[in-house]
């Protein structure tokens, strides 16, 4: 048994992370300040013996005695970011300060959750992890995406000053149950829109890509990642090199939803990439993960869980 800490453990990812490290007989402390985290995504792990909460925000100091640290802590859709800007560089800037000091000072090793946004809207595709990304660093997504670059530089510099023993993960699109209803992600919001008989919501002419990584095939990469004894740092990519354009989830999602809903284009967002996909040559070679849940079955599970929280 080892005693795990959770940054953002009661979130859609740290939730799932906080299931699975239960149920492989470890002890879990989930850190979260509920800023877009949920209760009740943790609520069936409390009183739980080998589960503890504790409502904190990782921009000042924590001090625990834990093995192992997965630092997730940073909320992760536009929506979400953008209401305060400055919260969100600050989550990832001087959440990474503090879990690494922590780590430090406790020899933990530590995970960073980073994501595939440090790769901005990129010039290759699909994206390998040797290249250095294409972000505006002061347009209106830069506090997720430089905040998250930041973060990496910070995990890099720990590592060469103080011999410290990281892990970085890019994440790309994750989807599954407990996502958030309203959290603006393209997933959550073609099922929602669906579910209640709105227009489907398109931006731009819908041709721009994305890969879809079903939840439980993250969470085994998560685990394996922290797992491996090798020295591998990363950064590693986990995602779904399967590409879909937002026209094709669109139809997946209306199959399997049903209603009558129609599309409705609007203008692209700012600094919105128009390709993302994963290489993941790396994690295969270094982990041996790769994803195994196909999008219309991870689709299934996820609409099945909307059905139930929403009541339609």
């Amino acid at each position: 048994m080892k005693r795990f800490l959770i940054t953002g453990g009661a979130g859609f990812l740290g939730s799932h992370l906080c299931d699975r490290l239960i149920k492989d007989g470890h002890d879990v402390l989930c850190v979260d300040n509920f800023f877009t985290g949920s209760k009740t995504n943790i609520a069936h792990l409390i009183g739980h013996p080998y589960f503890e909460l504790i409502r904190h925000d990782v921009t000042f100091p924590l001090y625990v005695e834990v093995d192992r640290i997965f630092n997730l802590a940073c909320p992760a859709s536009p929506i979400h970011y953008q209401h305060d800007p400055v919260q969100t560089t600050k989550a990832s800037v001087h959440g990474a300060i503090n879990m690494l000091g922590l780590a430090k000072r406790v020899k933990a090793r530590i995970f960073q959750a980073s994501t595939s946004e440090v790769y901005g809207d990129p010039e290759m595709h699909p994206q390998q992890e040797s290249y250095w990304g294409r972000v505006n660093p002061i347009g209106p997504r830069a506090c997720y995406d430089e905040g998250k670059r930041c973060a990496e530089t910070l995990f890099f510099d720990y590592r060469r000053q103080h011999n410290m023993d990281i892990k970085v993960v890019r994440i790309f699109n994750t989807y599954g149950p407990r996502m958030h209803p309203n959290d603006g992600r393209v997933v959550s919001n073609f099922i929602v829109q669906a579910m209640r008989g709105d227009d489907i919501t398109i931006y731009g002419d819908g041709q721009q890509t994305r890969s879809f990584c079903y939840v439980d095939d993250m969470i085994e990469g998560f685990v394996r990642m922290m797992d491996s004894e090798t020295g591998f740092t990363g950064p590693v990519n986990m995602g779904n090199p399967g590409e879909f354009t937002m026209l094709e989830l669109a139809e997946n999602v209306l199959k399997l939803v049903g209603g009558k809903s129609k599309l409705a284009f609007h203008p692209l967002p700012t600094d919105d990439p128009k390709q993302r996909q994963p290489d993941i040559t790396l994690a295969k070679e270094q982990l041996g993960w790769e994803p195994r849940v196909a999008l219309e079955d991870g689709l299934k599970e996820t609409v099945a869980y909307f059905r139930k929280a929403l009541n339609v």
